[in-house]
């Protein structure tokens, strides 16, 4: 059914009316967990300052030199300088850690002892988080598709608050690696799901800022993440807490109805039938007979019965040499926006001055960039936009490595500016990746790029670790790629005013076309980006 026929619908009871809007608010209060499980670990994580515990069996005068990761007992106990150059015996820190416990009471890292030789372990936390994203995108639009929106959605927000708690009461460390895994499965699939769903609901005339303000809502679980870890200093309630924001959306998801397109699909017409009627009596507008679409439909729009849609593979999308540059551009632009977003979140902790605010004003700053792509994408060009909101990153990332320690206010300010700019461009991303290539493999180069952005993001919490080493290294990493994005970006054709192309040849010609009246066509812009969203499912989200 194509995308052009669902209009036919919503142009009789509303693109964006009472019922819609309902539905929209209550699954983008979902996406606000989303957002804390993602970057729950920024805090959970955290390793406190520590020395080696000394025996707890002391002998009387025995004495010992403590350090991070190690202890030594002194040969010549009768020497009390604090400088001892006699001989000494190394023992292993088989007693466990001293923390310091200023800031935080306890953190996944202090629970285990995830430190010293046992740091590796705390640096997968994170990533296999990531990992467990990318499987969950997959697995669950899968199911989406054979299931059904709505069972997927309860199904996955019910997981949340369950392996959320599971992993606050986590009584080892596999336990807890395995609980959080599952919990990053789980939210994948309902930003993955969730968002199909209230795409299909929702008209063309509003979906285009509907879709790019869900990552608002994304944000916010940022905020209540940096409140809540400045409120609750113990590791197991603070996850307990963010897992119960939830618990609203668990309640009630049950009389979210299923989208009217996949019974549909179903051949459930009758129950389509009853959504749309409801549809039309919340928006108070007429309502429409489903069995005039479906003649539409299956006619085509010259009386023709529909040609088979042909499968294509990865190999599509280096169709020739110039749409081969043109992939390898585009993920290379959803890998720097994906590394930039987390890192800069990630390493909020090393900026200086109080963690907590410095994450909190950085998930603030991503609310006013979505709306600054909706506006300025349709007035100065997609490709414009996002070719200087990477510049500006990179620009912010070197300012960032050259402002002086002492002076962090000024860094945390050139971090919120880069994080305006990489949060402009990955919500931009999206909507240029479907613009930039023919009908027939839109969704797959959509899906491939968010498979790529999925392991840019298991990559970033590395990246963040290796501060230890300079702690400039993720602004280096992020500086140089958005750079090189940037001038990459450039030799991509504008799609502003554009429609979407249909063939390879199509999609060729925008290299060459004249694009100096193009950004007059606001209606047609439109219309490119909302019919994107129609065209893509939760299986090609994640190359399913």
């Amino acid at each position: 059914m194509g995308s052009r026929h669902f209009e036919w619908i919503y142009d009789h009871v509303g693109h964006f009316g009472r019922f819609q809007r309902v539905l929209y608010f209550i699954c983008a209060f979902q996406n606000i967990s989303c957002g804390i499980h993602y970057l729950a670990s920024v805090f959970m994580g955290v390793t406190p300052r520590h020395v080696c515990r000394p025996p707890g069996n002391l002998q009387n005068g025995e004495i010992w030199e403590l350090s991070r990761c190690g202890r030594n007992k002194r040969e010549n106990t009768s020497s009390l300088d604090y400088e001892y150059t006699g001989s000494k015996k190394e023992f292993p820190c088989v007693d466990g850690y001293i923390y310091d416990q200023n800031t935080w009471k306890s953190t996944a890292v202090t629970q285990w002892n995830l430190v010293c030789d046992r740091k590796w372990l705390a640096m997968l936390i994170q990533p296999l988080f990531m990992f467990g994203v990318l499987l969950g995108s997959v697995i669950f639009g899968y199911f989406s598709d054979r299931l059904g929106r709505r069972v997927v959605l309860w199904a996955t927000s019910s997981g949340m608050f369950l392996f959320g708690i599971a992993a606050a009461f986590a009584v080892d460390y596999y336990t807890f690696m395995a609980a959080r895994f599952f919990l990053a499965m789980v939210a994948s699939g309902y930003l993955v799901v969730g968002f199909v769903y209230v795409m299909e609901f929702i008209g063309m005339k509003s979906r285009t800022w509907a879709s790019v303000h869900l990552h608002s809502f994304f944000a916010v679980g940022t905020l209540l993440v940096a409140l809540t870890g400045y409120l609750v200093r113990t590791w197991w309630l603070y996850q307990m807490i963010l897992s119960t924001v939830t618990v609203p959306f668990v309640l009630c998801c049950w009389v979210l109805p299923e989208t009217p397109f996949w019974l549909l699909s179903e051949g459930r017409y009758e129950e389509a039938q009853k959504i749309v009627d409801i549809m039309a009596k919340w928006n108070r507008t007429s309502s429409c007979k489903l069995s005039e679409f479906l003649s539409l439909d299956l006619q085509g729009p010259v009386g023709n019965s529909p040609t088979e849609v042909q499968k294509h593979s990865l190999s599509h999308l280096f169709y020739n040499w110039n749409i081969a540059t043109r992939t390898l551009t585009v993920w290379l632009i959803w890998f720097t926006g994906s590394l930039g977003f987390y890192s800069f979140s990630l390493n909020s902790v090393n900026l200086g001055g109080n963690e907590y605010l410095n994450l909190f004003l950085l998930g603030v700053v991503e609310i006013p960039a979505y709306t600054f792509v909706c506006i300025a994408m349709d007035k100065v060009g997609r490709r414009t936009v996002l070719a200087y909101s990477l510049f500006c990153s990179a620009l912010t990332c070197g300012v960032v490595m050259v402002i002086p320690h002492k002076h962090y206010i000024l860094g945390v300010v050139a971090a919120m500016v880069g994080k305006f700019a990489i949060g402009a461009a990955f919500g931009l991303i999206y909507l240029y990746t479907a613009e930039l290539y023919p009908t027939i493999v839109r969704s797959l180069a959509v899906g491939s790029g968010s498979m790529v952005c999925r392991l840019a993001s298991i990559l970033a919490p590395f990246s963040v670790d290796l501060s230890s080493v300079w702690i400039f290294i993720p602004q280096l990493f992020v500086g140089t790629m958005a750079f090189l994005s940037g001038v990459l970006t450039l030799k991509l054709p504008e799609t502003l005013g554009k429609q979407l192309a249909t063939t390879w040849e199509e999609a060729a010609k925008l290299e060459s076309e004249n694009e100096s009246n193009s950004s007059k066509l606001l209606p047609t812009t439109n219309n490119s980006g909302l019919e994107k969203t129609a065209a893509i499912t939760p299986r090609d989200s994640g190359l399913g």
